[in-house]
């Protein structure tokens, strides 16, 4: 038997600081975002010898007891499920790390779903998210948000709230068909070849918040108003969206643009019209 997890990427629009713990639990946070078509997949196979577990990804590793494992989401999904004697093999459409699409929280879903789909047991979305969440943010304590995994689970254009009980909503953008073959026709996405570490990060971001409160509450406002709008069918308000968060979001932390990317951005605003 072999199973297969095909699991997408997600890109943000806005509202991404609001969805970590040191904002929503003193207030809601919310996010608009969206998964693309591109993935990470699993892939899980008996392995000849039981005792064994068999990693492929940018690295091999074998062992006899999953506490010997490195890779630490690989490690800590194969305890929690309990699987062993397989051979698991990981690929992406993307990069393997740095990409900025949420790659690493996708991967853990994909695992988790495959893993489980393995033992013969169907989580739904939101079990997924929540346990890759505890994985992730719980477990193995590394900063960043909560978006991700939900995002990733889920699929599709979505609206997602962050609650102050530790609740989280996932609701469907619902945009007339002609908007949305009209916002799937204007996206364009470009491989800069630059990789970041988002750890750091999001280190600097988290301990940064409670300073930056009145700019997270603007980035909530932009996603709240995106949604409206979007529903509305009102696909030119994601540009102006986009470049309103833009520029809150650098004020978060120093590290968010860089030359590179800032000269790119004042080329293209000074591009001719069409």
């Amino acid at each position: 038997m072999i199973v297969i997890s095909k699991t997408p990427l997600r890109i943000s629009f806005c509202g991404g600081g609001t969805d970590v713990k040191e904002f929503f639990e003193n207030e809601w946070g919310c996010v608009v975002n969206t998964t693309i078509d591109k993935y990470i997949y699993i892939a899980i196979h008996k392995y000849y010898d039981k005792s064994k577990i068999f990693l492929k990804y940018s690295e091999t590793e074998m062992v006899d007891d999953v506490n010997k494992i490195r890779h630490p989401l690989f490690r800590e999904a194969l305890k929690i499920t309990g699987v062993k004697g397989v051979e698991i093999t990981s690929f992406a459409d993307i990069p393997s790390t740095g990409s900025g699409l949420g790659s690493s929280s996708t991967f853990l879903v994909g695992l988790l779903n495959a893993l489980f789909a393995y033992n013969g047991t169907i989580k739904s979305p939101d079990e997924i998210a929540r346990l890759a969440c505890t994985i992730e943010r719980d477990i193995l304590k590394e900063k960043g948000g909560y978006q991700d995994q939900y995002i990733s689970a889920h699929g599709g254009l979505k609206y997602i709230t962050f609650n102050q009980d530790g609740t989280v909503f996932v609701n469907p953008i619902l945009m007339p068909r002609e908007a949305r073959d009209k916002l799937n026709s204007k996206l364009m996405m470009f491989y800069t070849g630059i990789a970041r570490n988002s750890s750091s990060i999001h280190q600097e971001q988290d301990k940064n918040t409670p300073n930056n409160m009145e700019y997270l509450r603007k980035m909530k406002e932009l996603a709240v108003n995106l949604k409206s709008e979007l529903e509305r069918g009102n696909v030119a308000a994601l540009g102006k969206a986009l470049h309103d968060n833009w520029l809150l979001k650098k004020r978060l932390c120093s590290m968010i643009s860089n030359d590179a990317i800032e000269s790119t951005m004042l080329m293209l605003v000074k591009l001719p019209k069409a």
